[in-house]
């Protein structure tokens, strides 16, 4: 025991030593050393696998089950809602979304799977958001979004689907993570809207994530917010009462996006 520590660790032999009079001490002293260097590798493989398990971090990192489309400050949105099951922060958190639809260029090209990047509507200019609590992303649909001639109509036959993607770095680890999801026609709701999940109790703010994924019904036109821009905007234009559009919708198999399996909060 005590040659294999002096080996292993290299404190040294003291007054005994291994002489080339002795093969077999030899062969020993090899063995050890081989084996000594296969214990260290396998330690140090296991912490690393332990703490580099970025997926792990990434099922805490959850998305609402539904993509909503309604009014927000007078303007046609997509939203989305995104949030984080542990304390632990997820530092420089970015988020992006793609829509991926069939499209075909000038020149008759046709894209089946067309990545197309849509902006975010963040007042500090950037994709960077700060996951303190459920945040509700918003997409405002303008002139340059790709669903701006898409209705409550033809959301039921379009192929069409949203991929949304949060990425960061873990705090405690420093090690990047990304968790992923997508929406496609059946789960995207027109005409409704998130309900609140953060309340002021005492001075303190409560999240409440048994209502995380939890949408109410609020007046949204039915009309593409292209056509909402040529009759003057939401001032001129009679809010019909949002109904959600999810009967007819037919399905599809084969989803463009990878799609990660939506953890609900217990």
């Amino acid at each position: 025991f005590l040659f294999s520590i002096e080996v292993q660790v290299t404190i040294g032999f003291g007054g005994r030593m291994v002489t080339e009079e002795c093969v077999s001490a030899i062969v020993v002293l090899i063995v050890q050393n081989i084996v000594g260097l296969l214990i260290n590798a396998i330690m140090l493989g296991c912490i690393f696998m332990k703490t580099a398990q970025a997926n792990r971090r990434a099922e805490t990192l959850i998305f609402s089950k539904h993509a909503v489309i309604s009014v927000r400050n007078n303007k046609l949105c997509f939203m989305i809602r995104i949030g984080d099951l542990r304390k632990s922060m997820i530092i420089s958190a970015t988020v992006r979304l793609q829509v991926v639809r069939r499209s075909s260029t000038e020149e008759g090209e046709v894209l089946p799977l067309d990545q197309i990047d849509i902006h975010m509507d963040n007042p500090v200019g950037t994709n960077g958001v700060f996951l303190v609590s459920p945040l509700i992303i918003c997409h405002v649909i303008d002139k340059d979004s790709p669903l701006y001639e898409l209705s409550a109509g033809d959301l039921q036959y379009d192929d069409i689907e949203v991929i949304a993607v949060l990425e960061g770095v873990v705090e405690t680890t420093g090690i990047t993570t990304q968790a992923r999801t997508s929406y496609v026609s059946e789960e995207i709701l027109w005409g409704q809207r998130f309900v609140p999940t953060v309340s002021a109790e005492d001075g303190m703010y409560a999240v409440d994530y048994s209502k995380f994924g939890n949408t109410t019904k609020v007046p949204t036109p039915c009309c593409s917010a292209k056509k909402l821009d040529e009759s003057g905007g939401i001032a001129r234009l009679k809010l019909n009462e949002g109904v959600t559009l999810r009967a007819t919708v037919r399905r599809r198999r084969g989803s463009a996006g990878v799609r990660r399996s939506k953890k609900q909060p217990e």
